[in-house]
């Protein structure tokens, strides 16, 4: 088991270990318990300043954008291969710092690793194409080169699973980076930097700083010395960053979220449907973006699918990450607690009826932690706030549909659109709703996966850009054009 001395407090700027200017720390805790696992450092303005000055420099006249693109793969193929010989660690201390079991912890370290490798690979695979020029005796090229500076703002629910989305294809395009982590799941990012280090990523191209996200993230921001600002989490703050970005029209990436539908029609597989219904929307207390908290069902087996919830959710064993037998841990915070809870609140007051759930946990075991039980509401309509609200905990709603029209028009009312499913034995629906759904990731007879080589991101209100796959690569490249004429001779056009 990880001890919290091993954990490093300080922020990593320029190769160095580094104190906050502020001399200000913030205490991290363990959501099951509350008990301070660790502090780091409170960044501030100046200590932002020192950090773009050094990504900056190591952009403008280091040796990283001009290493040959197999070089700077080599070296994360490294970082991927010391991440995977340490990963019990790091899973253990993302299970400290974020609640969820370690069997969710060490999946999450076997994918960071898979990312890495995967744009190792493909770092010298974009150097770009040659064009046909339409002009005599000369040559046209299109080329790919590293977008410069990149901010990369990360949320709690992945620490360091979203960051590395982030980091691999930046480092491996020729970026600089400065990772800003969650003031609430900072820990493995700081390890990671350890491993950065001992991989030689060189002095400035990986840089982590520590602190809230109203000043640090604004700061970054607003920055003119940030060629690119990438964000996952919440549209409130997505939105402050657009305005932000554009003081110097650095580019953005943006991950919003969603309020993703599970389709399911009666001639679905049952017992499968209602397996990955559970997984979809309780898989790590249901703080995951692409969560399947909209349930829809086709009127003919709404009630025994229901019957099923019911009978299979109160089995679901709430407690410690560590606790093998535990399949589903505690929220975040108190914070995030109180908003999960304010939800079910307004559910009820729209007319939504509460079957299981719906409040914090009375075992004396679960009390000094952040917990609330798998929550099942039944009579919601699409218009209701809880259906339409990202509530990012382990509520679920149901909705009944009639038919295929239906449910697509049902789905598609959000102003999200990141993920769905649709549970169907009919090949030709399947492909039908699928390409109706305004999603950027659409599952049939499946929910949750995703992996490196398939771009991940949103339609509509949950962001843009894409992060994975080829796209998540080319968001830290710009274009450029070179043309050359081979044979050049005088225009005679002007004052001839």
């Amino acid at each position: 088991m990880v001890t919290i001395d091993e954990i490093e407090a300080k922020m990593y700027v320029d190769g160095d270990w580094i104190c906050a200017k502020t001399g200000e720390k913030r205490d991290i805790i363990n959501p099951f318990n509350q008990k301070v696992i660790g502090q780091v450092e409170e960044a501030g303005l100046e200590d932002v300043q020192i950090a773009v000055e050094a990504a900056r420099q190591a952009f403008d006249k280091g040796k990283w954008p001009h290493l040959p693109a197999a070089e700077r793969g080599r070296k994360l193929f490294c970082l991927a291969q010391l991440l995977q010989e340490e990963r019990e660690r790091f899973a253990q201390i993302e299970t400290l710092n974020t609640g969820k079991t370690l069997m969710e912890s060490l999946a999450d370290m076997e994918d960071i690793a898979n990312v890495f490798r995967y744009f190792a690979g493909l770092a010298d695979k974009s150097g770009g194409e040659a064009i046909a020029s339409p002009i005599e005796h000369s040559s046209s090229m299109v080329v790919r080169e590293p977008v410069g500076v990149c901010a990369q703002i990360t949320p709690w629910n992945y620490p360091l699973l979203q960051a590395a989305w982030k980091i691999a294809p930046a480092l491996a395009a020729g970026c600089t980076v400065i990772l800003k982590p969650s003031e609430l799941t900072p820990l493995t990012s700081l390890e990671l930097a350890k491993l950065a280090e001992r991989a030689g990523i060189p002095r400035g191209v990986f840089n982590v700083l520590t602190g809230p996200g109203h000043s640090v993230g604004a700061a970054l921001s607003e920055s003119d010395d940030i060629d690119l600002v990438s964000f996952t989490g919440g549209g409130a703050t997505g939105r402050k960053i657009m305005k932000a970005a554009a003081g110097n029209f650095k580019k953005i990436a943006l991950e919003l979220g969603g309020k993703n539908p599970n389709i399911v029609f009666a001639d679905a597989d049952f017992d499968t449907a209602v397996d990955y219904a559970l997984n979809a929307v309780f898989f790590h207390a249901g703080q995951v973006c692409s969560a399947g908290a909209r349930l829809l069902l086709e009127n003919e087996i709404h009630d025994r699918f229901v019957e099923e919830l019911k009978r299979r959710i109160p089995k679901i064993r709430l407690g410690d990450g560590f606790d093998d037998t535990v399949q589903m841990g505690p929220l975040i915070s108190r914070e995030h607690l109180d908003k999960v809870e304010h939800y079910v609140n307004i559910a009820e007051k729209e007319g939504a009826s509460l079957v299981l759930g719906g409040k914090r946990p009375e075992s004396p075991e679960l009390k000094d932690g952040f917990f609330f039980e798998p929550t099942l509401f039944i009579d919601c309509q699409e218009t209701m706030r809880v259906v339409q609200e990202e509530t990012f905990g382990p509520i679920l709603t149901v909705e009944r549909f009639v038919d295929e029209e239906d449910a697509v028009r049902k789905a598609n009312n959000t102003i999200y659109g990141l993920a769905g499913a649709v549970w169907t034995t009919d090949a030709d629906r399947a492909q039908r709703v699928s390409h109706a759904l305004r999603m950027g990731t659409v599952w049939i007879n499946d929910f949750h996966p995703y992996f490196a080589q398939a771009p991940w991101g949103g339609y509509k209100q949950s962001g843009i850009g894409r992060e994975l796959g080829h796209s998540g690569l080319d968001e830290y490249t710009e274009l450029k054009h070179v043309f050359q004429n081979h044979a050049p001779k005088p225009m005679n056009w002007f004052g001839v």
